[in-house]
């Protein structure tokens, strides 16, 4: 029983941690940009930049796939624990493994871009820098949002339209 209650919220907390300390990070270079004083076109790419962020990663991605594939894979958990499952429940519930092919690659190959964009974006001058971060923070924080309510669903109803994408 207590793997059943534990293993659902340690996989959701390790990725709510992972959004959340990304969204801690990138928030002082964002504010940082903004309090330099933006020229008009440096404000019409911020807006441009973080509606697109807003649509593309927040909408897109967390809202329409990852937050409720996640919720469904912490609800599988949940379900149907093991003890590997359990110890390692946070990347479960991200796909890297006991998932689809196509969730599998999609995860890794996901992963490998971030990390090469945050090389990348680490580069970037002020306030070019923080304006990325800017659209990066909202995207991430509609993701936040969004797995909390899949994850809320998920773990207190009967019925979550949603699947794990297991194998």
């Amino acid at each position: 029983m207590p793997m059943r209650l534990i293993a659902p919220l340690w996989g959701l907390a390790g990725v709510f941690f992972l959004l959340g300390f990304a969204v801690y990070r990138l928030t002082p270079k964002a504010i940082e940009a903004i309090g330099m004083g933006l020229t008009t076109w440096q404000w019409m790419v911020l807006a441009l930049w973080t509606l697109f962020m807003g649509v593309a990663e927040g909408y897109r991605g967390f809202q329409k796939r990852f937050s409720p594939r996640t919720a469904a894979r912490a609800r599988y958990l949940r379900d149907q624990p093991s003890p590997a499952r359990a110890i390692l429940a946070p990347f479960f519930c991200m796909g890297y493994f006991h998932a689809s092919r196509r969730v599998q690659i999609t995860s890794i190959s996901l992963t490998a871009a971030i990390i090469a964009i945050i090389v990348l974006v680490s580069f970037c001058s002020q306030p070019w820098r923080g304006i990325i971060d800017f659209g990066v923070v909202v995207g991430l924080t509609w993701g936040i949002v969004s797995l909390a309510g899949f994850a809320w669903k998920a773990l207190s109803g009967t019925d979550f339209k949603h699947a794990p994408e297991t194998p």
